[in-house]
């Protein structure tokens, strides 16, 4: 198992690194968007924080992945944006969804696997 946990954590870690580092330094080309998946981009390039916004998050959660340090703390960061991973690609992007169920599932999979540092926040005090 704890090989399993370091393989998913190393993939995502690795997974976001390249995704934000190439945002910020466009090392790749914009791929070509049409449809109803254009007019969602366009919006949110309009907004002008919240990509590098999510790109920062992944970025950090990268390292932290990579690292192996303040994982329980990356996860809980990082889950909306798979999850908006996950629900772009399921409705606009079908053709990606693959990807995104790794991304999302493989998240799901290291909170998971780090469930004991999280039964804190579910326990009633006083």
């Amino acid at each position: 198992m704890k090989i399993a946990i370091i393989i998913v954590r190393s993939l995502l870690g690795l997974l976001f690194l390249y995704t934000s580092i190439s945002f910020f330094l466009h090392l790749s080309p914009e791929a070509e968007t049409t449809g109803n998946f254009k007019a969602f981009n366009v919006g949110l390039m309009a907004s002008t924080y919240l990509m590098p916004l999510a790109k920062s998050l992944e970025f950090l959660c990268g390292v932290s992945f990579i690292t192996g340090r303040y994982v329980t703390l990356a996860n809980l960061i990082i889950l909306p944006v798979t999850l908006n991973i996950l629900l772009i690609n399921f409705f606009l992007t079908p053709e990606n969804l693959p990807i995104a169920l790794f991304v999302f599932f493989g998240n799901i999979f290291l909170i998971f696997s780090h469930w004991d540092n999280y039964k804190g926040l579910f326990v009633a005090k006083g």
